[in-house]
């Protein structure tokens, strides 16, 4: 072993840590012989590691955790959460430090000729699978480099203005100037949440929270993967605006999350809302003026 790990890709202190984590939570003794590059979250290292006994598993590091707090403890929470309630295929957890994650492998393959329409019916299963009574998470995941803020909250409309919204908001008003109109209609928009939103009767549901095209895969069989989840409890409506963001879900996704859970009456302007946090900025004041 040589470098920065050899034929394992991963530093000899690092190696050591998720050797001990994966035996510690597979009760079988557990050494890396060598990794492959793997898909698995833009700012993370993804690696496949092959252990010495042929096992597989994923393992995402990422070089500035230290400075991210939870990154990994969060998702892996969602993703067991995810995954318990059997509706979707996710790769299952199998150990967290503050630096890393294993997961399970899945064998990709191609998508099967209806994997628009099972994505589409198996998101609705799993959204009803999860209802909850109040809304954020046990703690905070991140979105890519962005903590979320995920306290529990009873009413949506706050939710959004004060953990999601007004922080982008803060984030933009330290690189703008403040008479920009993207700033003021972002706090005009701040002020029209609770007319926009109320009056609504929408459960919180857990979302994936990160669900475009590049977080999503067909296994072995042709059916649908996600993984790589920001998830936290949402209206449903969030999934549907990130799920339009960067495309790859179509309306034949759509129609068949329909056909099992209708999203509520008026949901298409809003999911517009959703669109805010991460779009460009032209889009995105077009965005926020047809909300006000």
């Amino acid at each position: 072993m040589s470098g920065a790990g050899g034929e394992t890709g991963l530093r000899p202190p690092l190696q050591q840590r998720i050797e001990a984590a994966i035996a510690e939570r597979t009760g079988r003794a557990a050494r890396l012989a060598h990794s492959q590059a793997a898909r698995g979250g833009c700012i993370h290292d993804s690696r496949i590691v092959t252990l010495c006994d042929g096992r597989r598993f994923v393992v995402k590091t990422h070089a500035a955790a230290a400075t991210m707090p939870g990154l990994f403890a969060g998702e892996y929470e969602v993703l067991s959460r995810l995954a318990g309630a059997a509706v979707i295929d996710v790769p299952r957890p199998v150990a967290w430090a503050d630096d890393f994650i294993v997961l399970e492998v899945f064998n990709a393959g191609q998508p099967a000729p209806d994997w628009q329409e099972q994505i589409g019916r198996r998101l609705a299963q799993l959204h009803r699978a999860t209802r909850a009574d109040r809304f954020g998470f046990g703690r905070d995941t991140w979105l890519g480099a962005s903590r979320q803020d995920n306290r529990w909250r009873a009413d949506w409309p706050g939710f959004w203005r004060e953990q999601r919204l007004g922080p982008q908001l803060a984030l933009l008003a330290g690189k703008i100037d403040s008479a920009d109109p993207l700033l003021k209609s972002g706090h005009k928009l701040m002020s029209a949440l609770d007319a926009l939103l109320g009056g609504i009767d929408e459960p919180p549901v857990l979302i994936h929270g990160d669900l475009w095209r590049g977080n999503a895969a067909a296994n072995e069989k042709g059916e649908p993967v996600i993984f790589d989840p920001a998830g936290y409890y949402a209206w449903r409506e969030v999934e549907f605006g990130m799920m339009r963001l960067f495309g790859g879900f179509g309306p034949r996704a759509e129609a068949a999350y329909a056909e099992v859970w209708p999203l509520s009456p008026g949901a298409e302007p809003r999911i517009a809302l959703y669109l805010f946090g991460r779009a460009y900025y032209q889009g995105c004041l077009a965005t926020l003026n047809s909300l006000l």
